[in-house]
């Protein structure tokens, strides 16, 4: 039996071995398990909560600062302000103190960023790893009524903040730098690169459209990029999305790096960019509320009523060329790793 690839695991394997296998299950919780959901939402002494755990496996020198805002995303996506933090920090053999230093400082300032504290976790060296690993719980309160991924519907519209790949631009121009400068990439868009790990955080964004409910769906892109997002929001709300290659925006660092590494930017790691649904008449007022929040954003696609066993995208390549991507994107960061 061939092995699995790296990154997600397929979902029909988590149709067949994962969603099903949940042990007892609990009135307490309102959204479970499921595919492209970004955390769990739960009922608790007349309180919601949202939870998410995330792994950071693709990066080295930033999974710390990364291991944060990706779980924090997850769980600010569903409209829960995140605030209570458990990392499990896992270091190769041999690692020095200075490695756990590093590490652990990304974390301290990541949370007091977002405003979230950690309050457990586990720290140990593992035998095996070639790099480190840093998974996170993200913890947070629902202030009104949550989203989710599945919730996209006919007629609305994918708004897009930011531009593609930020996570992704900032752990290759970080973990890559010597390479791509030696590829003729330019030494002031390697740092700009490394620069991005600023603007992984969608949290403000995406609590500003939760709380104006301006979102029928929200979706923190992580493996795959922008269009295994849009891929996990359609197959998760049964529609079709429809969106135009052109109308993704991507930036000239994202660009010169994707380029000279030979990855796809729109399939490279997307934390930073919240992808959205939103009513088509209330796009306007959507696009507004972002801009007040220093957030720039742009509408990509519109969502389709799907035929039968027909959710998915379609992605309208600059030539006209219309590509149905597959149910689960694979990230473009594992060919280099």
């Amino acid at each position: 039996m061939p092995g699995l690839p790296p990154g997600k695991v397929p979902v029909e394997l988590l149709e067949r071995y994962v969603f099903k296998r949940i042990g007892v299950g609990s009135a307490s919780v309102l959204l479970g398990p499921s595919y492209g959901e970004d955390s769990a939402v739960v009922s608790a002494g007349g309180f919601t909560f949202a939870t998410h755990v995330d792994p950071v496996t693709a990066a080295s020198r930033l999974a710390g600062w990364l291991s944060v805002h990706v779980a924090c995303n997850d769980v600010a996506v569903t409209g829960a302000e995140p605030r209570w933090l458990l990392t499990v920090i896992l270091l190769p053999e041999g690692a020095g103190e200075g490695l756990l230093d590093e590490l652990t400082g990304q974390v301290d300032r990541a949370a007091r960023e977002v405003g979230a504290m950690v309050v457990g976790g586990h720290t140990e060296v593992t035998p095996g790893l070639g790099r480190p690993i840093i998974v996170t719980t993200a913890i947070g309160a629902v202030a009104g009524g949550y989203v989710t991924t599945g919730g996209a519907r006919p007629g609305d519209v994918v708004v897009m903040t930011k531009t593609a790949a930020v996570e992704g631009t900032a752990v290759l121009a970080t973990d890559f730098e010597a390479e791509l400068k030696r590829r003729g990439v330019p030494g002031d868009v390697v740092e700009a690169g490394k620069r991005y790990l600023e603007r992984v955080s969608v949290v403000r964004e995406a609590l500003q459209l939760a709380g104006y409910g301006l979102a029928t769906s929200m979706h923190d892109p992580t493996e795959g990029g922008i269009l295994g997002g849009l891929a996990e929001i359609a197959h998760a709300s049964g529609v079709r999305v429809v969106v135009r290659e052109e109308d993704v925006p991507v930036s000239r660092e994202t660009r010169l790096i994707a380029e000279a590494l030979g990855v796809d930017p729109l399939r490279l790691l997307g934390s930073g960019s919240l992808l959205a649904t939103v009513p088509g008449d209330r796009v306007g007022e959507a696009l507004e509320v972002l801009g007040e929040a220093g957030v720039k954003a742009r509408v990509i696609g519109r969502v389709l009523e799907a035929p039968p066993g027909g959710a998915g995208v379609e992605l309208v390549r600059r030539d006209g060329r219309v590509e149905r991507l597959p149910r689960l994107v694979q990230d473009e960061v594992y060919k280099l790793f």
